[in-house]
């Protein structure tokens, strides 16, 4: 059961893991089964839809309200799990802690409650809200494995529409249970430095730099190596053993720390959640990421494979 997870960077007070109101934490992939059973004795989980599509900002909403687990509340990634861009700070910056958090307690969240972030993407988008959470500091946050199409191949019901508006939760940020983003500066001066290894989540083509419609400057980071996120999945969309995924991140980290990229900061968190997964030391995440990075002409561009 990825349940309660005891590898570093992962421990949590006793008291907080077996309170009366919330007897079972997950903070990596919860199955459907589990997120089933949760839901059929009653357990209080706020479920966050995350679906979105780049490029088709509404498509996301729109795919909610045609279908969504029971009680789930959409998630946009632009304008929920996202601070405003200004064009030198990437795509999808992060957002202030203190907006995110009053945004969750409009969601409903209550101190200590088991949240599952869910799409239809592989967790592309979710496990951006998965790591959100765990950077304000909440711990039970985990991703639907396999997402919504598990949900709906194990023949569970959708709910179709828009949420009710939810009664506030009493959620406050606490420290963070992440390592500190890194900024550009500090990428920067790891390419001299190489203390930790860049790892770039885009797919292979965009990594190599082919000219596509997202990078405006096709390339990577000098020094980057390349761990598409979808490789982190299985054919049938769930995330692949803990034994496999710690096998491939071993072999491009080597014994270095893992600093982590991709677009725009959003499916590098993927790579986060498996390393999770895999019991690996927490990387730090680049929230500017590929966007960012271009932004500013001086920084160095590399191409071709790592």
């Amino acid at each position: 059961m990825r349940g309660v997870d005891s590898t570093p960077g992962f421990s949590l007070m006793a008291s907080d893991l077996f309170s009366e109101a919330f007897p079972m934490a997950y903070d990596t992939l919860i199955s459907v089964p589990q997120l089933h059973a949760l839901f059929a004795d009653g357990a209080d989980v706020l479920v966050l839809d995350c679906d979105f599509e780049l490029g088709m900002p509404d498509k996301g909403r729109a795919a909610y309200r045609a279908g969504h687990l029971p009680g789930a509340r959409y998630a946009h990634l632009d304008e929920d799990l996202a601070g405003p861009p200004d064009g030198s700070n990437g795509r999808h910056p992060l957002p202030a802690r203190v907006a995110f958090a009053a945004w969750l307690r409009t969601q409903g969240l209550k101190q200590g409650q088991q949240v599952v972030a869910c799409d239809s993407s592989g967790g592309a988008w979710a496990a951006r809200a998965w790591w959100l959470l765990r950077w304000i500091g909440h711990a039970r946050v985990a991703v639907l494995d396999g997402g919504k199409q598990a949900w709906t191949v194990a023949g569970l019901p959708l709910e179709t529409g828009d949420a009710a508006p939810a009664v506030p939760g009493d959620f406050v940020a606490g420290d963070p249970l992440v390592p500190s983003p890194a900024t550009a500066r500090e990428v920067l001066a790891n390419i001299e430095q190489g203390a930790a290894q860049v790892l770039d989540a885009r797919d292979p083509s965009r990594f190599r730099g082919d000219p596509n419609p997202v990078d405006p400057v096709a390339g990577h980071i000098p020094g980057a190596r390349n761990r598409f996120f979808r490789d982190n999945l299985a054919a049938d969309g769930r995330f692949r053993p803990a034994d496999e995924l710690g096998a491939a991140f071993t072999a491009l980290l080597g014994e270095q720390p893992a600093l982590l990229s991709c677009g725009s900061g959003v499916t590098a968190c993927h790579n986060a959640l498996a390393m999770a997964v895999a019991g690996l030391p927490q990387p730090r995440l680049y929230p500017g990421s590929w966007s960012e990075w271009i932004a500013d002409p001086a920084r160095p561009v590399a191409t071709g494979d790592a």
